[in-house]
């Protein structure tokens, strides 16, 4: 079974300095078909307009993930880490028992466009952490590169929960493929650019999910950046 969520079917905010399309329920936005699906929880995509950013604020009990498109993306922490994450940057921070951060851009004329992505935890009060790791364009281009996973598998950041992320891009003749094991789902995101999933034709911010499938093959791509999530059922 296969389920498309087109771009326009998110929800929106627009806080001037922050535009935000919500492919779950976020803060204002509640749509009862699209809470979550298995332990993923939230993909804003979200455009920061130059020298405006998040200030400190805190989670708890939440696997964040932050995936930038374009620009920069300036991160601190009470755990004392700070950092400038780019394209090809994966970030993860693990709120556990609480952790507060702040998130800005401080170009002066360019805008940050990146993803937010929440994961639940498979369990909850862990010690909040840190990690970040680049993937560049080569080592994702035609191909689905494992950049988050459990166990921190071929370089990925650790993720705590039964999830792996993988990153392509898919142009062309290229193709890409990812097995799915008995009783797994999996959701893709199209980061930009088109591709064809299983057949079905998927443009900027478009997903699908998929169930009771045994393998997501990606093709016919047009400058697309996919991310496939490999999520129990």
């Amino acid at each position: 079974m296969i389920e498309i969520r087109k771009s326009e079917e998110r929800g929106f905010a627009d806080h001037g300095w922050l535009k935000s399309y919500h492919s779950f329920s976020f803060a204002d936005y509640y749509d009862p078909r699209h809470i979550q699906f298995g332990p993923l929880r939230v993909i804003n995509e979200d455009r920061v307009a130059p020298g405006m950013g998040f200030g400190t604020h805190g989670h708890r009990d939440m696997e964040i993930i932050s995936y930038v498109l374009e620009g920069e993306l300036a991160h601190k922490d009470s755990m004392g880490n700070g950092s400038v994450i780019r394209p090809g940057d994966v970030q993860r921070m693990s709120a556990g028992t609480g952790v507060r951060h702040s998130e800005y851009n401080h170009a002066a004329n360019d805008t940050t466009h990146f993803l937010q992505i929440w994961i639940v935890p498979d369990q909850q009060g862990i010690e909040p952490g840190y990690e970040e790791k680049r993937f560049d364009a080569a080592d994702k281009r035609g191909r689905l590169r494992l950049v988050g996973s459990r166990d921190g598998a071929e370089g990925s950041v650790v993720i705590h929960q039964d999830v792996r992320l993988f990153a392509g891009l898919i142009d062309g003749d290229e193709t890409a493929s990812l097995a799915l094991q008995p009783g797994r789902k999996a959701y893709v995101y199209v980061a930009r650019g088109g591709v064809s999933i299983n057949g079905q034709v998927l443009e900027t911010g478009d997903a699908a999910k998929l169930e009771d499938v045994g393998t997501v093959d990606l093709s016919k791509g047009a400058d697309a950046e996919v991310l496939v999530f490999d999520l129990p059922a």
